[in-house]
Parts: structure tokens; C-alpha cells; sequence
């Protein structure tokens, strides 16, 4: 985020005294420290909410087409994958032990993946199949997206889009209780879950799922190769999941400098 666009949403903050500081997660082994500014009128709980009924509809849409599986080989890799990546996230979060986790697979070509607040996730079974993925690879994929449900990016994200609507219309447009209002909070929404998460937040992710495989049992070390296997598949028509997640050397560098801090989790967990 740049200078003047952050002084301007922090200041809008304290000026309506709606914005909290707050640090989402413990730093864990790879010692994620940063304090997030949320706007205490979007909770956690609203948000994740929000994202629930999204993931539901996309689900039944899925199932009326013949095309949420649950009975593959993959979708039972899908099940085992998370249920030991689960196990791990209140190690980083303590009330995500009371999330109503799931994971989903859908048939689909697309190379993509996600998990949206409150943890919902989702593999669509191209990204399984076409890249040959191993089951450590998954991992560094689930757990990569389950931090960015850990971290509230999408929440974070949100109270951004209103730092950048009110810094637009006045502070008066988060007072009003109007159509104002309710487009303000539209616009926050889509823009909390549909636009690209910032370099910033995808390092987290990076970070923190690196440590959540590790800890679940999964070789870190194949954070790099799924990277570099993204990295060969974006170079035709770039897949859907790069669009929000950009492969570079310098991401793969990032993770092999902190592949020594989760080695031991690993080899403990094995």
C-alpha cells in the first residue's frame, strides 16, 4: 500500500475511531509479526458469515451440475490433507479451533485453488491433475490458502476499500445509513474477496503455510517445486490461480530462505 493512501485510510480510522490495530495470528517459527487496521463495525464473524454463503451457493451450483466430487482418490487426498493441516492452525490462531472447516473438490480444468474466510476450501481438480501434483505439494497449496483465512486478508482487504471509499466521498458516507451507505459496503465486499491479495499478504501465506505443512508432516521443500511447476504453467495462457497469486524468483527464493526455520517442525512431525 503506498504512503499517502495508507495516511489517508489511518487517518480516516482515528478520526471516526472505527479502526482497530490487531495482529490476526501468533508469529509462529517463521515469525510473521504485522499489525492489521480493521474496521471494528466488519467482525470476523460477519465476514465469515458473508463468505459461507458464498462457498454454499457455490457448492450447490457444483452439485446440481454433476461436478462436486466427493468419492475420488483425489477428494479423499483433499479430506486427509486438510484434516492434518486443520489440526495445526490453532497453533497459529486459537479460535480457528471452532471454525466450521471444510474442503471441497470440484470438477473442473481450471488450475485453482482457495479458502475463503472461516476456512471453506476449495481444489478444483484441474490444478490436482495437470500439474501432477504430489500430496506435499497439496499441502503447500492448502496451507498457503488456509493462511490467508488465518491472517482475515479478506477482512483486511474489506476495511481497506472503505479507507479508499471514505477517502473519496468524506467521512460522512460511513455515518449515513442510506443507499450511500450500503453501496460503500458493497464496493468493500467485492473488493475484500475477488481482487488479488497484496505482495505483502502473499508472503505471509507463503510463510505461515510453509510452517502449517510442515507441522502437518508435509515436506516443505515442495513449496519451491509447486512454484516452479506454476511457474512453467503460466508461461502459455496464464491459469486462473495465477492471476492472484504471481510466481517470481523472488517468491521461491523467499521460501527456500525460510524452509530451514520448519525443517525441524517437519522432521518432527514425520
Amino acid at each position: 500500500m503506498n504512503t499517502p493512501f495508507r495516511l489517508a485510510s489511518l487517518a480516516l480510522c482515528s478520526l471516526l475511531t472505527a479502526c482497530q490495530a490487531v495482529n490476526t495470528t501468533s508469529g509462529g517459527a517463521v515469525g510473521v509479526e504485522r499489525k492489521q487496521y480493521m474496521f471494528s463495525a466488519l467482525s470476523t464473524q460477519e465476514v465469515n458469515q458473508m463468505y459461507a454463503k458464498s462457498y454454499q451457493q457455490t457448492l450447490g451450483e457444483a452439485s446440481s451440475k454433476g461436478v462436486l466430487d466427493k468419492t475420488s482418490n483425489n477428494a479423499k487426498r483433499l479430506r486427509t490433507i486438510a484434516n492434518r493441516l486443520i489440526k495445526q492452525a490453532p497453533l497459529f490462531r486459537p479460535d480457528s479451533a471452532q471454525w466450521q472447516w471444510e474442503v471441497n473438490l470440484i470438477k473442473s480444468p481450471e488450475l485453482n485453488a482457495n479458502c475463503g474466510p472461516g476456512g471453506k476450501i476449495i481444489f478444483y481438480s484441474g490444478i490436482i491433475e495437470k500439474l501432477q501434483l504430489s500430496d506435499d505439494e497439496i499441502a503447500a497449496i492448502m496451507g498457503h490458502e488456509m493462511a490467508h483465512a488465518l491472517r482475515e486478508h479478506s477482512r483486511e482487504a474489506m476495511s481497506k476499500a472503505y479507507g479508499i471509499e471514505l477517502t473519496k466521498q468524506g467521512a460522512g458516507a460511513l455515518l449515513g445509513l442510506g443507499s450511500d451507505s450500503m453501496a460503500l459496503a458493497d464496493a468493500a465486499v467485492q473488493y475484500g474477496m475477488t481482487l488479488p491479495n497484496s505482495r505483502g499478504n502473499e508472503n505471509e501465506a507463503d510463510l505461515i503455510g510453509l510452517e502449517l505443512a510442515a507441522r502437518g508432516g508435509y515436506n516443505p521443500n515442495a513449496a519451491v517445486s509447486l512454484w516452479q511447476k506454476m511457474a512453467r504453467a503460466s508461461e502459455g495462457a496464464p491459469p486462473e490461480f495465477m492471476s492472484t497469486h504471481p510466481s517470481s524468483s523472488s517468491r521461491i527464493a523467499a521460501l527456500q530462505a525460510a524452509i530451514p526455520k520448519v525443517m525441524p517442525l517437519y522432521e518432527q512431525a514425520r
